[in-house]
């Protein structure tokens, strides 16, 4: 941003912001969650062909990102400096942010498939422990397998090579129904779900999309990802039933 555009530049931001019905779909990204038109248009108290020109405002100055699921269309902040930036100025208000309120199953939320991969609040957990540790590195819209990442998905019985070789996306972020944000898809993230129920972390309900983390899994899952041991508090672990040798 060149200086001398600064000032005319804050203040478009500034007047992006400063509408109420904007500002409230702001303060609702601000978990780092994506949520439908139809929710932040509702949580606005706007109509939807309002929120449309909103969202377009709101996408014109760098505030948000649109990401297409499916049939649906999400909305999130663009990135960490609009967050930090929405953070301050709460400070200054003197406002509360209203937390994040899913509405899926308990069992399912928790972890379940998605299609042929892992997804859920366990899933994003992993997700984001893979980047935080550089074993996925942003390539565009994809993510790519960095060396460090190799040799780990190796430790744990992952099929790199196999994965590669199907004809599909090989991997890439994938935006999770209920957490709202995103678990890893593609290939490498069906080999990564056959790789972890091999070695008996995670077990699949018979009757649902639902998978439960093993006594071995809640061991294992906070050593190798560099997780939160909580599972047992938090009801990632489903009992001994499913526990592993």
């Amino acid at each position: 941003m060149e200086s001398k555009f600064a000032d005319i530049n804050l203040s478009a931001v500034a007047g992006a912001i400063a509408d109420p019905a904007r500002a409230r779909m702001l303060c609702l990204l601000l978990d780092g969650r994506a949520r439908t038109a139809t929710e932040l248009a509702a949580a606005a108290d706007i109509g939807a062909s309002t929120a449309s020109s909103h969202f377009q405002r709101l996408r014109e100055q760098g505030l948000v990102d649109m990401a297409v699921q499916g049939k649906h269309r999400y909305y999130r902040l663009a990135n960490g400096e609009v967050g930090h930036a929405l953070e301050a100025l709460l400070v200054v208000a003197g406002a509360d942010r209203v937390p994040f309120k899913p509405n899926t199953p308990t069992a399912l939320r928790d972890a379940r498939t998605c299609y042929d991969h892992m997804a859920g609040t366990l899933a994003v957990r992993v997700h984001d422990a893979m980047v935080a540790r550089q074993w996925l590195a942003q390539d565009g819209r994809d993510y790519v397998l960095t060396p460090l990442g190799e040799a780990s998905m190796a430790q744990i019985g992952v099929d790199v090579a196999q994965a590669r070789q199907r004809r599909r996306r090989f991997a890439c972020a994938c935006l999770d129904w209920s957490e709202r944000r995103s678990h890893l898809g593609g290939a490498l993230g069906a080999a990564l779900l056959d790789a972890l129920m091999q070695r008996g972390w995670i077990t699949k309900d018979l009757d649902s999309r639902a998978l439960s983390v093993t006594r071995k899994g809640a061991r294992q899952f906070p050593a190798f990802f560099g997780m939160p041991d909580a599972y047992a508090d938090d009801g990632l672990m489903q009992g001994d039933a499913h526990a592993a040798a």
